[in-house]
């Protein structure tokens, strides 16, 4: 494959070389613990291929919204130990005043985190000076944060043009993983895309219609199409006020050649709880006044699992249902397992992104067996969306 940036495969000898590498620090912590360290994972790969060639690592990275004012509660200090225990290996941390002293005395192999990028009112601003003072800091830049990659932010855009820029090991495994499901897929190709709002992923689905074959529309999406279509939603999540937006989609669809799935079947509550005394099945237009649709029927679901056993390629976001809620979570976890199941079979390139569709595919036990899983939020909807990404952008030159 022919790519457009370059990537750690293509650095020369990075013995004593001073490499800025951009990544996603930002994890959840409570009382100084870290509750998830995924992110501090996806970075080691790329950290320790550094380290371990003899470079001086520097990381940079942001650390909630400070808002360019120093924080001490949002100092990647407190991230350091953490890091330190996922690295397997010691990490210093390197205040942004007087960091090139600190820098100087640091050796071949040595990791150390800069602190929080954000705490300088010039990097969301990509502001020049901000731009010089990091680049001064090194000779090399790698970004490795494809998470990051939708801000045209000092440290994760600006850099790239000052320095020889790299894609670290993360940020290539992303990229190739989305080339995969919408670059250049292999067809057909099926996009499930659900969540709670039409409003939300208006561009997204506008996007997919001209991109893939089939698009199973599920979640409190699915029953603004529903509505659009006719169908009485009872009570259900609707936008009612986007019927019309959701017929040109689906007309959009119509000329593009692309098939939209909605539900036929349902399960429905009088009220939203886990497992409710007026829970049951039913057929889209038999939903009552005082029911909300909260799931996709079996016989649907089942339907779908067809669908997908016809597709070379799935790029999923979104649940199908209320997920957080048994036994709202049964279609979602039902296919998800089916696309798993023909992930592992060979036949079917799945890639799937964005913080509720991760916990739902955790939730299904599959989250490991899919291609590729995306963690990344805000970049992988705009990249679903047909955005160019600032962060990718300047890395292709």
């Amino acid at each position: 494959m022919t790519r457009a940036f370059k990537t750690l495969d293509d650095l020369g000898d990075v013995t004593g070389q001073r490499v800025l590498v951009r990544e996603d620090l930002n994890v959840p912590m409570d009382d100084g613990r870290v509750t998830d360290d995924t992110r501090l994972r996806a970075t080691l790969p790329t950290v320790t291929e550094l380290a371990d060639k003899g470079a001086i690592v520097l990381v940079l990275a942001h650390f909630g919204r400070p808002k360019g004012q120093r924080n001490p509660e949002m100092s990647l200090a407190l991230v350091v130990k953490p890091y330190e225990q996922v690295l397997g290996r010691p990490v210093r941390f390197i205040d942004d005043q007087g960091a090139a002293d600190a820098i100087a005395t640091m050796r071949p192999g040595d990791i150390g985190v800069i602190e929080n990028t954000r705490f300088d009112p010039g990097e969301e601003a990509n502001a020049p000076a901000t731009i010089d003072r990091l680049a001064a800091l090194g000779d090399i830049y790698v970004n490795d944060a494809f998470s990051a990659a939708h801000r045209a932010h000092a440290s994760t855009e600006g850099l790239a043009h000052r320095l020889p820029a790299y894609a670290g090991r993360a940020m290539e495994a992303e990229l190739d993983a989305l080339d995969k499901a919408l670059g250049n897929p292999e067809h057909p190709v099926a996009a499930v895309v659900g969540g709670a709002k039409v409003s939300t992923k208006l561009d997204v689905l506008k996007h997919l219609v001209a991109k893939v074959d089939h698009l199973i529309i599920g979640g409190g999406m699915a029953n603004t199409f529903l509505a659009a279509r006719g169908v009485d939603v009872g009570k259900s999540l609707c936008e009612h006020d986007l019927t019309a937006t959701a017929d040109a989609i689906m007309d959009a669809a119509d000329r593009a050649g692309c098939t939209v799935h909605l539900p036929y079947d349902v399960v429905v509550a009088k009220e939203f709880a886990a497992n409710p005394s007026s829970l049951r099945t039913c057929n889209v237009h038999e939903v009552a006044a005082d029911e909300m649709i909260l799931d996709i029927g079996p016989a649907a679901t089942e339907a779908l699992a067809d669908v997908l056993k016809t597709c070379r390629t799935l790029v999923w976001n979104g649940p199908l249902g209320a997920f957080e809620t048994p036994p709202f979570d049964t279609a979602t976890v039902t296919l998800a397992r089916t696309a798993a199941a023909l992930t592992r079979e060979g036949s079917l390139v799945s890639v799937a992104g964005g913080g509720d569709t991760v916990a739902a595919l955790n939730q299904a036990g599959v989250a490991d067996r899919f291609t590729f899983v995306s963690t990344a939020g805000g970049a992988f909807l705009e990249w679903m969306e047909g955005r160019e990404l600032p962060g990718v952008a300047a890395l292709a030159g």
